[in-house]
């Protein structure tokens, strides 16, 4: 027997690190989102980093804890010919928005935009942010 452990495989890591991005975005802790799974947050740990590969019927579970579909967790997914999830995806520069999740300023400003009720609040807010970015252009 070789004493290397198996590397995971990209797929396993990228739905990990999706699960990871969807819970945060949530504001969720580990320990929560194995509680509603009745699984242990080291379980959940395992997944994300893609140690543990995640079956079908936990993915489905957990993407309804976290309100998406299953799908969501494959998004820009690794090794994945465009033709194959075409039918899953948008648009493959939704990465941006991934990259900008996964920033602690993206998760920031998205847990506090989201917790502002008054549509016309939340307009005037995406357009001083539109007139800063142009600013900076």
């Amino acid at each position: 027997m070789s004493e290397n452990k198996k590397k995971p495989n990209p797929v396993d890591i990228h739905v990990g690190s999706r699960i990871r991005l969807r819970r945060n975005m949530l504001g969720m802790s580990q320990e929560k989102l194995g509680e509603n799974l009745g699984i242990t947050f080291q379980q959940i740990q395992k997944y994300e980093k893609g140690t543990n590969r995640v079956g079908a019927s936990r993915l489905q579970a957990i993407a309804t804890i976290l309100g998406v579909p299953v799908s969501f967790f494959f998004e820009d997914a690794p090794d994945v010919p465009d033709h194959a999830s075409a039918g899953f995806r948008e648009d493959n520069s939704t990465s941006y928005v991934v990259d900008f999740l996964n920033s602690a300023e993206g998760l920031q400003l998205n847990r506090a935009f989201v917790k502002i009720s008054d549509p016309k609040v939340r307009r005037k807010l995406v357009d001083l942010v539109k007139a800063l970015g142009d600013e900076e252009a």
